[in-house]
């Protein structure tokens, strides 16, 4: 079995129906995230539940080999052969954990959104992709994919369709917006029906971006927020 991640949870008002599992990014927590929760504006009634999940700590060698909160090791400069497939794995299997902690607490799985910023993004594509239930959505910021083959080899088709939204910095100096672009491409093979936005920031989060998930979000149907 594997073991559940410690996590920042927020809950709603009423009842969870609906959840946003939240992966932040390299060396980060899951507090990074927390802040945008209330500039979501989501409606009380909404009943949503927020997750953002703490990376487990591992030595990231192209930090120099320096312990830090990590999905995955990056090897490399080549941000698409230098990440670690083995810790990818390892990742993908603790969110799917999370997924199915959120199911058996009474959310349906087609009511779950996954979630990630720059490698927490990695780990969000990877499971959506594989997961063999449908999900509520994706969201995919500032990040890229790798091991693109195997994972479309790997992708169980249940979420090629589920509605998707990825953003990326054009002046992104840590995932260049052409690695976002690329990615992009890739992930087209996976998912048919993404929202690509591009916004003038570096490797962050800006208040149009902020907006734009909202808006994304009280529009996805799984949710049922009006």
């Amino acid at each position: 079995m594997t073991e559940l991640l410690d996590c920042v949870e927020i809950e709603p008002a009423q009842p969870a129906r609906s959840t946003i599992i939240w992966l932040h990014g390299l060396g980060a927590n899951g507090h990074d995230f927390e802040p945008i929760v209330p500039e979501l504006k989501l409606p009380p009634d909404a009943a949503v539940r927020f997750v953002f999940p703490h990376a487990p700590e591992r030595a990231v060698t192209i930090n120099n080999g320096y312990v830090m909160p990590a999905w995955f090791d990056i090897t490399a400069l080549d941000r698409l052969e230098g990440a670690s497939e083995t810790d990818i794995e390892t990742s993908v299997l603790q969110i799917n954990a999370l997924i199915d902690r959120e199911h058996k607490r009474g959310v349906a799985y087609e009511n779950i959104v996954v979630a990630g910023f720059s490698q927490g993004g990695v780990i969000a594509q990877h499971v959506a992709a594989r997961f063999p239930q449908q999900l509520a959505g994706l969201l995919a910021l500032s990040t890229y994919m790798p091991f693109h083959e195997n994972l479309k080899n790997n992708a169980s088709g249940r979420n090629n369709a589920i509605p998707v939204f990825a953003a990326h910095g054009q002046y992104d100096p840590v995932i260049p917006i052409r690695l976002g672009r690329l990615s992009h491409q890739l992930a087209q093979e996976l998912f048919s029906n993404i929202a690509w936005q591009e916004y003038p920031m570096e490797h962050s989060v800006c208040w149009e971006e902020i907006q734009a998930i909202a808006d994304w979000l009280k529009k996805l149907p799984a949710l049922g927020i009006d």
